[in-house]
């Protein structure tokens, strides 16, 4: 018999829930991912540097082109400047820079506060080691942090302390002053910051991604991930990087150079000439507030509640007119029976929560959108 180190997980519910839009037919809003084209230019540039004979490892850190197009894009979104050489390092998605940074700083014992619902990868890497999850839960339908009750949650055990924004599953955009009051709980404490940053360019109304980059004295104690494939539509080529000042650097690619070493090379390549061309990400947030809307309008004529997502390409929907189903029940039937697969919002929960809310994906076509919600109107 086999001891397993995380005896209560399972199969994720992305994993299941695809396999079940398979099985059944059905439409998959589940997962998120998009269901039209990367960039063709981009595209044509990884094959370009693929012919050019850029083949074979590229350096651990990251390929040092990239890192300065990255430099470069920070002093401008965020005017401030980086070290490409010693505070970016280029990894194989997001997940595993989320997964390498608790791996280089938390230890057996340590404590680390996230807030849930939550991407649901940062528990099973706190506990792999040895650390204890502190959850905070943000209450529906605007999901907004409560700093009061951080605070009465650090102790001399808090080691880390890890924000999503703009969040996944719920949407919800951290605001100028949230981050000021991190700021005060954090600076001068022995707390590292994880902010999960990877849809900072998919955000709605007008609002502005507000980064850890654009404060001085809270990147002083912070690693920062982001995503290229969340902005070039381009998720399965597992591209991301991570920001930190030069001593946290230092530990996370201590680890990272085991981990996987390095990523594509000929992809970073293309990334770091594609970035060139500011238009792209600049749009993003138009691009996907164009799909919200045209999807939430569509919605408007089914008997689904929602309140309009602040930022990623994730809208959570009400069905506790429907039915009086768990989420995980009803999810499941809208896949079999409607044939519309989603993500129950519990997935996202360290213990059983039903508010009757269900995550839907609209990183979809005009007639993805349209045929889904031909289905919907229907209950």
């Amino acid at each position: 018999m086999i001891s397993s180190k995380l005896p209560g997980v399972a199969t994720n519910i992305f994993t299941v829930m695809s396999k079940m839009a398979e099985q059944y037919d059905a439409i998959n809003l589940s997962q998120g991912f998009p269901d039209f084209d990367v960039p063709s230019k981009l595209i044509e540039l990884v094959y370009s540097n693929m012919r050019a004979g850029h083949n074979q490892y590229a350096p651990m850190q990251g390929v040092a082109k990239l890192r300065d197009q990255i430099a470069e894009k920070v002093e401008k979104l965020y005017a401030t400047k980086l070290n490409p050489e010693t505070e970016i390092t280029v990894t194989a998605g997001g997940t595993q820079a989320i997964f390498t940074a608790i791996t280089s700083f938390v230890r057996e014992g340590d404590e680390v506060i996230m807030f849930e619902p939550a991407y649901d990868c940062y528990e099973p890497a706190v506990k792999l080691n040895g650390g204890k999850p502190v959850f905070i839960q943000l209450p529906p339908p605007n999901y907004q942090i409560n700093w009061e009750e951080v605070k009465k949650n650090i102790n001399a055990r808090t080691r880390m302390i890890i924000i999503n924004s703009p969040h996944n599953p719920s949407g919800a955009v951290l605001s100028e002053d949230d981050l000021k009051q991190l700021e005060k709980l954090i600076v001068g404490s022995k707390i590292i910051l994880l902010s999960d940053e990877v849809y900072e360019h998919i955000i709605f109304d007008n609002k502005k991604h507000q980064s850890v980059l654009k404060f001085p004295n809270l990147l002083k104690s912070s690693l920062v991930v982001f995503s290229f494939g969340k902005v070039f539509h381009a998720t399965g080529w597992k591209m991301g990087y991570i920001i930190a000042p030069e001593q946290y650097s230092k530990e996370f690619r201590k680890v990272h150079q085991f981990n996987v070493f390095s990523a594509n090379t000929a992809v970073q390549y293309a990334l770091a000439e594609f970035l060139k061309d500011e238009a792209h990400y600049l749009k993003l947030s138009e691009f996907y507030q164009e799909k919200r809307d045209y999807f939430l309008n569509l919605l408007s004529y089914t008997k689904l509640d929602f309140v309009p997502t602040p930022g990623t390409y994730f809208q959570v929907l009400d069905f506790s007119k429907l039915s009086d189903k768990t989420e995980v029940d009803f999810s499941k039937e809208l896949t079999q029976k409607v044939g519309v697969a989603s993500i129950p919002m519990s997935a996202f929960y360290h213990r059983p929560v039903d508010n009757k809310l269900l995550r839907f994906c609209f990183a979809k076509s005009k007639s993805t959108l349209e045929k889904a919600v031909e289905r919907l109107v229907k209950i």
